[in-house]
């Protein structure tokens, strides 16, 4: 009798190893190697599949088909009456694709995905709980406004034969499976959460949605690293892998795609976290704006893009005399060697001396924003609180910031002026650059192109 094999699995990536190594040669990442058992029945079954998989071409069931013969008309999409997931997810559910919705604790994944199955009423739906009773998930669904369905079924099970079991009995439309890092499969002899149980079990799970053609959405962790928690191989079996962000003493979540094989991964959703569950944010440049900051220094109004939606934010600063010898340099939601960067450049190229200040800068709502075109409203909003003079209501501004101090052009600066446009702004600094076959007369908004960082001061603070 053939014993068990033993074979060794980087959790970052997931090259396999036949022996423990301390660097991984595949992505370069120490001491990220775990021991996995492999069933000895896990190779007949494999072969098994694929002879049964050969007798079914021989008979016909599967050929191959030329390129031009294959149909590209894209199949229904399943409607989660959610506007920003469906958005989030190329415009819904694909049928039979295989869904990872990540997340770090308590950020919200279990009720976004509660909610949204209360909603889809005309779908019978198999809610697979490993973390929660049937107690606690009724609890729930009493703080989220519903009507009341027979098609929402509630299943307490971590055994991954079981739960196949109680599919083939159910016949669901949809499946939920919270989380798979609970889910053990009987073949592999290691417990819950471990490599191995993790690609095992969405190896079937996979196997079962591309077989059955039903949608399978599965909710993971978030480790220490900010990563999804379980090997690397995890994101390659999936279709499509969705992250939950945001600060849980803040209010907003973004909903934000990083992999979708039936869509963009530009999309980006935003969530305000209730009493009664997660709202949808349509506009979310409304809320990310305080509603009266007129006289309040540190201020400063960018345009920016996230995804495909642009949004105004709110950049605020704070510039005080170090206290200590070393002054201190602080950032929430912007980056922070990059800030480093920007302060060297208003330093260098403009002349104003910030060496024995302090410097905290904050992305107001708990946002974190990655376009580059926030540069030039972090400038501002340092110098106006180092100055400590107000910028005047009304103007808003976008431009990336180079080393020399020169204004970069940003993309898709029409939707941009668009949106401050729609807001109200009376002004907006741009890149001169951007101007170039930009008709400024069909917007209501005075536009101040610049070239350098002493022009857009200039127009500021005069």
């Amino acid at each position: 009798m053939a014993k068990d094999k033993v074979a060794y699995v980087c959790s970052h990536c997931g090259q396999e190893s036949s022996k423990w190594l301390g660097k991984c040669p595949s992505c370069g990442q120490w001491n990220t190697f775990k021991e996995i058992r492999v069933s000895r029945d896990t190779g007949g079954e494999s072969a098994r599949s694929a002879a049964a998989g050969v007798r079914q071409s021989l008979e016909g069931g599967i050929h191959p088909q030329r390129l031009r013969d294959i149909s590209a008309v894209d199949s229904p999409r399943i409607d989660t009456g959610d506007s920003e997931l469906n958005r989030v997810l190329g415009g819904g559910i694909v049928p039979g694709s295989l869904i990872l919705l990540g997340g770090e604790p308590g950020i919200g994944k279990s009720t976004l995905t509660l909610q949204t199955i209360l909603r889809m009423r005309e779908r019978k739906v198999l809610y697979v709980s490993g973390e929660e009773s049937a107690h606690q998930l009724k609890l729930r669904s009493m703080r989220i406004p519903h009507e009341e369905s027979d098609n929402v079924l509630i299943l307490c099970e971590t055994s991954l034969e079981k739960i196949f079991s109680h599919i083939r009995d159910v016949v669901p439309e949809l499946v939920i499976v919270d989380s798979i890092q609970t889910i053990s499969t009987e073949d592999v002899e290691s417990s819950p959460g471990s490599v191995s149980q993790v690609r095992e079990c969405a190896s079937a799970l996979l196997r079962f949605s591309k077989s059955s053609n039903i949608p399978v959405i599965l909710i993971g962790h978030i480790n220490k690293e900010g990563t999804l928690a379980g090997p690397k191989i995890l994101e390659h079996i999936v279709d499509t892998v969705i992250q939950f962000e945001g600060d849980q003493h803040y209010m907003y979540r973004i909903l934000r795609s990083i992999k979708n094989r039936f869509g963009s991964t530009s999309e980006l959703g935003i969530y305000e976290m209730r009493q009664d569950g997660l709202r949808a944010v349509s506009n979310p440049s409304e809320l990310l704006l305080t509603q009266d900051h007129e006289g309040l220094s540190g201020v400063a109004i960018t345009a920016a893009i996230e995804g495909v939606r642009p949004f105004l934010v709110e950049t605020q600063a704070l510039v005080s005399t170090a206290a200590y010898g070393t002054p201190q340099r602080s950032s929430t939601g912007f980056d922070q060697r990059r800030l480093n960067m920007l302060l060297a450049v208003l330093e260098k190229r403009v002349g104003f001396k910030l060496m024995q200040k302090d410097v905290f800068l904050n992305i107001a709502g708990g946002l974190r924003v990655t376009d580059l075109a926030t540069d030039l409203s972090v400038i501002a909003a340092v110098l106006s609180s180092n100055v400590d003079t107000s910028i005047e209501p009304g103007w808003c501004m976008a431009g990336e910031v180079g080393l020399s101090g020169e204004v970069r052009p940003v993309s898709r600066i029409e939707s941009r002026i668009r949106e401050a446009e729609k807001l109200g702004f009376a002004h907006l600094i741009l890149p001169r650059y951007n101007m170039q076959g930009l008709d400024a007369g069909r917007y209501n908004i005075q536009l101040h192109p610049v070239r350098k960082v002493e022009e857009a001061l200039r127009e500021l603070f005069g």
